[in-house]
């Protein structure tokens, strides 16, 4: 695994540096739900309500792919 160090401002801590950089990494598709809350530090549930607090989707579907789901 890759390590990055880098220098916070002193009002963004670790956990919160760490919690915004994996939301967005599951967010773009770099890691999966579990990766990400693993790499968090938070249980798979957990990890979904704060996805869900900030606005980041947990299914992310194109309007094709949910026309397919539904029409199954």
């Amino acid at each position: 695994m890759n390590e990055l160090k880098i220098e916070l401002p002193p009002n963004i801590s670790t956990d919160e540096a760490r919690l915004l950089l994996t939301l967005k990494l599951f967010e773009t598709g770099k890691i999966s739900l579990g990766q990400a809350a693993k790499l968090a530090g938070y249980s798979k549930r957990t990890f979904i309500e704060l996805l869900g607090k900030m606005g980041v989707p947990v299914i992310n579907y194109t309007s094709e792919e949910l026309e397919r789901e539904i029409n199954l």
